[in-house]
């Protein structure tokens, strides 16, 4: 079987052996992986968790089962979640489960972006893996993950229909929160981002847009929004410059959430007197529960956010590399996903 490896910018497809499948695991043929921004940023940037394997976001058919495997069959359709926290630890009990140190131990081999992977034991029998209607489609199942990440990130902080959100990135994630922003009947949405491709398709979506690049871009918001700024702000970009334009246009007592993956060991210089002084909250989202994926599947399977106008590309698992590289550049583009 082949899978998907970086090494030094290069992407390349490298033949692996199909792993042995051992009491309680379970082998998936991958249908559909999306890509992810951090599968940019490993390959392209400087990830904050280096890692050469690609793809986390995949959807596919169980071809084998273990031993001691009862609630799932070969031919079942699932989408796969690639880590899963033991729900036991300090962590855990304390709604903090992306940083339980079990969750990053259970990963999928060889990753996502392999026509076969190998699901551990320790997701099958703790949630990691769900099973998917044949009304829902792979590339549906594949964007479950990246909608549970944001959806995680809503659990984080109040609000209701009363509030005024922006959104700095209007790539998949960043629409994704716009889509959460409509479903929670949050009425006035803004979108910022430079790519005029994306702020089209955010119109679209029906919110308003402003291009970062435009002079008057913090004129504008301030001039538009009341109470001296915009109640939260979500960051999902890595250009993390966008923090220090946020404390400028957040209102005092509002939040600024960080979503979008920043560089390894990256440093900005913000107004920290200003934080204070405004009683500015930022808060982090990293990652999701299989609490979330199912959260996730459930607003997908019953249509309530419709997952499908996001993607825009396919390429097929041969032409990753061609893929990847079209994702950096993001042009014309939204979601894209590698199929099999």
């Amino acid at each position: 079987m082949k899978a998907v490896f970086h090494h030094n910018d290069t992407i390349f497809l490298e033949e692996v052996k199909v792993p042995n499948v051992k009491i309680g695991e379970i082998l998936v043929e991958m249908n559909s992986c999306g890509i992810c921004g951090s599968d940019l940023e490993k390959v392209f940037g400087r990830y904050s968790k280096p890692s050469t394997q690609l793809g986390h976001e995949p959807s596919g058919t169980i071809i084998k089962i273990g031993r001691n495997v009862s609630k799932f069959k070969v031919g079942d359709r699932v989408f796969v979640h690639h880590h899963v926290p033991c729900y036991s630890c300090h962590f855990c009990l304390h709604d903090s489960e992306t940083m339980c140190q079990r969750y990053e131990k259970s990963n999928i081999y060889p990753c996502g972006l392999s026509e076969i992977f190998l699901v551990p034991s320790w997701n099958v029998d703790n949630g990691g893996i769900i099973k998917i209607p044949d009304k829902m489609t792979f590339d549906q199942a594949a964007m479950i993950e990246p909608l549970a990440c944001c959806i995680r990130t809503w659990k984080k902080f109040a609000y209701d229909d009363t509030y005024s959100i922006i959104i700095f990135g209007a790539g998949a994630t960043g629409l994704m929160h716009v889509m959460l922003a409509q479903y929670n009947k949050i009425k006035k949405i803004t979108c910022v981002d430079i790519n005029e491709f994306r702020l089209t398709f955010a119109k679209k979506l029906g919110v308003k847009t402003i291009n970062y690049n435009d002079k008057k871009m913090k004129e504008k918001i301030l001039d538009d929004y009341s109470n001296g700024g915009v109640d939260i702000i979500i960051i999902a970009t890595s250009n993390q410059n966008v923090v220090s334009d946020a404390i400028e246009l957040v209102r005092k007592g509002g939040k600024i959430i960080l979503f979008g993956v920043p560089p390894q060991d990256i440093m900005i210089n913000v107004n920290i007197s200003k934080i204070y002084s405004k009683e500015i909250s930022i808060i982090t989202s990293y990652a999701a529960s299989d609490h979330d994926t199912k959260d996730a599947f459930n607003l997908i399977n019953s249509a309530k956010i419709n997952i499908d106008k996001l993607i825009t590309h396919r390429y097929h698992i041969s032409n990753s590399a061609i893929a990847l590289k079209h994702a950096k550049t993001g042009k014309n583009a939204i979601k894209i996903m590698i199929t099999k």
